[in-house]
């Protein structure tokens, strides 16, 4: 699987996101809560990244942290299986942590959505 992340992975229109928020299956790792739904019937899965205004007031520092979530994700999405999920991934620390933090709760939300899928 290439590691790119084009606009079709990016959740995106109402009716997805409420969708996605409907019927989601949440969790917390680390630093990081995610949120994820199967069946939307494509043969990619989908992305949509959160980071709270609450947290950051500054748009610079939202933008950062949506950076670094975005490339580990985009590096580790073969840990998901292909197969049309849904993910929200919202961060959830008030301090701005390293990428290398960052990428590690990517990677243990990715693994446990796989394991949740896989087990159900």
């Amino acid at each position: 699987m290439p590691q790119t992340f084009p606009k079709k992975e990016r959740l995106s229109g109402k009716t997805s996101i409420d969708r996605l928020l409907r019927c989601a299956r949440y969790g917390h790792v680390g630093g990081m809560k995610y949120a994820f739904a199967e069946g939307s019937g494509l043969e990619y899965n989908r992305l949509l990244i959160s980071v709270s205004k609450r947290l950051f007031k500054r748009a610079v520092r939202r933008n950062l942290l949506k950076r670094r979530i975005r490339e580990a994700y985009r590096t580790q999405k073969d840990l998901l299986p292909p197969q049309g999920i849904d993910v929200l991934l919202t961060y959830d620390t008030k301090e701005i942590l390293p990428y290398a933090s960052v990428r590690e709760s990517v990677a243990a939300a990715l693994s446990e959505i796989a394991t949740r899928i896989k087990s159900k």
